[in-house]
């Protein structure tokens, strides 16, 4: 038996894939795996088949007019094929996120191309494909211009492709946004703005933390699950900062916006507080506000909170409004404009 590869058209209508398969199937074609795609000629069906080994591409092309497929394209398959499409793209995602630059060869393993071309220049004109042409933006700068003289290209591949772009582009924003942090002490920490993927880390820094540094931060226990979802991913102009010793989440800083003010919040394990970290996590959730063009950010925070209250007056915190157990500090921003005046810069 030999592994070939057909994509076929036929009618979009109910029957019409059973009245090809049969047709292979009365020459012993055997279908491994099969995959539809619709588009507006009608639904192209893309099957990975094992053949007898005297079967030639005339008898196969032969069986697939005698099924009413049209524009029919055959080849030889390899053993990897038996790998089917959705499983071979999730590997391909899995493997742009530890390595985003590899876009172009993720592109040429996923649509099976002949060549992919780079261009410096960015596009003049919105991504999109023709039969044997697909054009994508470069997230890292530039494009990418996909070439594949047979089969023509789909929707569907075409969507699978940007979706790797995406992706691509969300782990190079990621790793743009990382800075490393040397404490005093000489440890090592990475910084960087939290995501949706971050919630198990973060949820075991809280588990960690002990009552009295939850107390603090959140003035009254642990947050919900879907309170910390919401942490990890504020509305607006908010955001949310991690640090990380190598993949562990030592320290959270959120911001939250409510207008033009926001409102700052440390979480710090117990077991690297008073190092310094929440004083860089706030520094830099400042520096984002004052490029955000917000008035002022506000904090509080547990009386008792003496290193938080510290950090404040260090960065130019007023006088504390204190209620109860519960203290107040605004800490203004130096010449704010307008929010919408400049782009957010990253950390």
């Amino acid at each position: 038996m030999a592994l070939w590869r057909i994509r076929a058209t036929v009618d979009d209508r109910p029957g019409y894939l059973s009245v090809l398969t049969a047709s292979l199937a009365l020459r012993s074609v055997n279908i491994l795996a099969v995959q539809v795609h619709t588009t507006e000629a009608g639904a192209v069906d893309d099957f990975l088949v094992d053949a007898p080994e005297t079967m030639t591409e005339t008898e196969l092309l032969a069986a697939v007019a005698k099924g009413r497929g049209r524009d029919a394209f055959v080849a030889r398959a390899e053993a990897q094929g038996l790998v089917d499409q959705p499983t071979r793209a999730l590997a391909l995602a899995g493997r742009l996120v530890h390595e985003p630059d590899t876009l172009a060869e993720a592109l040429v393993a996923l649509l099976d191309a002949t060549e992919v071309r780079w261009r410096p220049e960015p596009l003049t004109t919105r991504p999109g494909y023709e039969a044997a042409r697909m054009v994508l933006a470069d997230p890292a700068g530039g494009s990418f211009e996909v070439l594949r003289a047979v089969p023509a290209f789909t929707p569907a591949e075409y969507a699978r492709a940007q979706a790797l772009v995406e992706l691509s582009g969300a782990m190079l924003r990621r790793q743009e946004g990382q800075t490393t942090l040397l404490l005093p002490d000489g440890a090592e920490l990475t910084l960087r703005a939290a995501t949706i993927d971050d919630f198990d880390a973060v949820r075991d820094l809280h588990v960690r933390s002990s009552a009295a540094s939850l107390q603090r931060r959140y003035l009254g226990g642990a947050p919900t699950d879907a309170r910390l979802g919401q942490l990890l991913e504020p509305s607006g102009a908010g955001r949310t900062l991690l640090a990380l010793a190598g993949d562990k989440v030592v320290a959270m800083g959120n911001l939250l916006a409510e207008g033009d003010l926001g409102e700052v919040a440390m979480l710090v394990d117990d077991d690297w507080q008073r190092r310094g970290v929440g004083t860089a996590l706030l520094r830099r959730l400042y520096a984002y506000a004052e490029q955000a063009g917000f008035a002022a950010l506000i904090a509080h925070t547990a009386a008792d909170n003496v290193a938080m209250l510290r950090t404040l007056r260090r960065l130019g915190g007023g006088p504390a409004d204190r209620d109860g157990t519960l203290v107040s500090v605004t800490l203004p921003i130096a010449g704010h404009r307008p929010a919408g005046k400049e782009t957010p810069a990253a950390i």
